[in-house]
């Protein structure tokens, strides 16, 4: 697997919190790197940024490149249980435990502050994440994510491949789904979703279940509709700053 890490200034002299980014379908672990412009704030709030890959690759499994958004960058950040896909496709457990443990061990990190963020498909992996492991993460932010993925398409096509066709098992990987169980209110959700996104008004994103669900369990969460933005790094480099100062916030707390 291959992953992106930032250093800051800071990180010469002492121990830095790490923020994890996920990308979204058919990207690598450079899209974020090379396009978002998130080193200068990064450098000022002291924080390493971790950008891993999508999915594994060259597993050599029939079927993982036939299609854009399942197998080959489409990880889903979930564990599959299905066959041919669960001994490698287990990327939830992989941003979990297996990555913060190699950054840990070879980079100056203060291991109890991370922070985890996203964008589309990994939007949707930043909230379960940050969801499922509650106190984890110091904070949780993400870019037009799928925010209920058993309502959507692509979420239907993955988890459906992935965990097989028993829908009770998709919930575990689903934000909307997960919130209504969180237990306690102790996570600031930052989400901010453009208003041309061509995959909102295809109802692949959902964030207003997603919203609903966190209002009736009295989570907070700021949600930002932004004007003329479509789902491109356009739009995530315009507003990653803010993102980066929302969890510094917490990291340097």
């Amino acid at each position: 697997m291959k992953f992106g890490i930032y250093l800051p200034p800071k990180a010469e002299t002492g121990k830095c919190p790490v923020l994890y980014w996920l990308s979204g379908l058919t990207c690598t672990e450079q899209n974020f790197i090379t396009k978002a412009g998130f080193h200068q704030a990064a450098a000022e709030h002291g924080l390493i940024v971790v950008a891993p890959d999508t999915s594994p690759r060259g597993c050599n499994i029939e079927g993982e490149d036939e299609s854009w958004d399942f197998g080959t960058g489409a990880g889903f950040y979930v564990d599959a249980t299905e066959d041919p896909w669960k001994t490698n496709y287990r990327m939830y457990s992989y941003i979990k435990d297996e990555l913060p443990k190699l950054i840990n061990a070879n980079f100056p990190t203060d291991p109890e502050r991370m922070s985890i963020f996203g964008h589309s498909m990994g939007g949707h992996g930043a909230l379960i994440l940050a969801l499922k492991n509650p106190g984890k993460y110091k904070s949780v932010s993400a870019f037009a994510p799928i925010c209920n993925p058993i309502q959507c398409e692509w979420g239907k096509k993955a988890l459906g491949g992935y965990l097989g066709s028993d829908v009770s098992k998709w919930e575990a990987y689903d934000a909307t789904q997960l919130v209504k169980s969180y237990p306690n209110s102790h996570l600031d959700i930052l989400i901010d979703q453009g208003k041309d996104d061509q995959f909102l008004s295809a109802g692949q994103l959902l964030p207003d279940n997603f919203i609903a669900a966190c209002t009736e369990q009295k989570i907070p969460v700021v949600f930002r509709l932004q004007q003329g933005y479509d789902h491109s790094y356009f739009f995530i480099a315009t507003f990653i700053n803010d993102h980066i100062k929302h969890h510094a916030k917490y990291l340097n707390a």
